[in-house]
């Protein structure tokens, strides 16, 4: 068994400036689920936005439409969606996309103007760092903390 490891430093670096790491030479599973072998590849970006000033934060059908054009934008396939208002003093908004590679979610907090976004995608051609990176944009957080995974198997 083969097993490669990329710093976390390495993924910071190359992050900053924009490439993309891979470490895999396998090929997409088969449709009956099997990979013969090869790995599965698992991207997870996830991180938190401190201080956003989008209205979009109180909204569903904004936060709903922000995550649809992330998973466009990352060249991921839409299956369902939904959000839905939190009450009370710390209420907030959670939206979610079921894309076919896995998902894309956001939770916001009005009362601290903070959110927490987690893409994860198992398709090799989907780039998570774009739709995490879409987000961003629309949120329009004073500063963001943002982590990278790779989650693929190791056989």
């Amino acid at each position: 068994m083969h097993q490669s490891t990329v710093s976390k430093e390495a993924v910071r670096t190359a992050d900053s400036v924009g490439l993309e790491i891979s470490i895999s030479d396998s090929k997409t599973p088969s449709s009956d689920g099997s990979t013969d072998g090869r790995k599965i590849i698992g991207k997870h970006i996830y991180g938190n936005l401190y201080s956003c000033s989008s209205a979009a934060m109180t909204d569903e059908e904004e936060l709903r439409s922000i995550v649809i054009e992330a998973a466009k934008a990352a060249r991921m396939t839409v299956w369902d969606t939904k959000a839905w208002k939190f009450g009370g003093p710390k209420g907030g908004v959670s939206a979610i996309a079921l894309i076919l590679e896995s998902h894309i979610a956001i939770h916001t907090w009005n009362e601290f103007q903070y959110a927490t976004v987690d893409v994860f995608t198992c398709g090799e051609k989907s780039e998570p760092r774009l739709a995490f990176q879409h987000i961003v944009e629309r949120l329009k957080p004073a500063s963001v903390t943002k982590h990278f995974a790779d989650r693929s198997s190791t056989e």
